[in-house]
């Protein structure tokens, strides 16, 4: 990752990728798309769009980010439905951090037409 590109991994900068779904200029319009956004948010601290893009059946009530940690990847390994046309998807990912990698298979699905965070899973390697 380059110091203008996204901290999701992809190519463009921070402000056209990630940035606008941050603000709220954009919706996310995959899932995969907003799993990179939320990966984006933890890098940036920025608890207040992840509980923003938590399901409201499964969000906790507040969020507390380790101002230490440091995000230093995202690797996408496997993705399912979450498109424009789909209401459900998963994706699953590998975030990597500074001492370690976390995997995970999360779902999403649509609220109010938007898509959102459910709940993910830890699957063995």
């Amino acid at each position: 990752m380059t110091t203008r590109s996204c901290p999701c991994g992809r190519p463009e900068a921070y402000a056209e990728c990630c940035g606008r779904y941050h603000s709220g200029a954009a919706a996310a319009p995959s899932a995969e798309a907003l799993m990179r956004s939320r990966y984006s948010a933890f890098v940036k601290g920025d608890a207040a769009y992840l509980l923003r893009t938590w399901h409201p059946r499964t969000r906790p009530q507040s969020l507390d980010l380790d101002p230490r940690m440091r995000w230093t990847g995202l690797e996408i390994l496997d993705t399912t439905d979450g498109s424009p046309f789909h209401t459900t998807g998963t994706v699953t990912f590998r975030a990597s951090y500074r001492g370690g990698s976390l995997l995970e298979r999360s779902r999403f699905e649509r609220a109010d037409g938007a898509w959102v965070y459910v709940d993910g899973d830890f699957p063995e390697e």
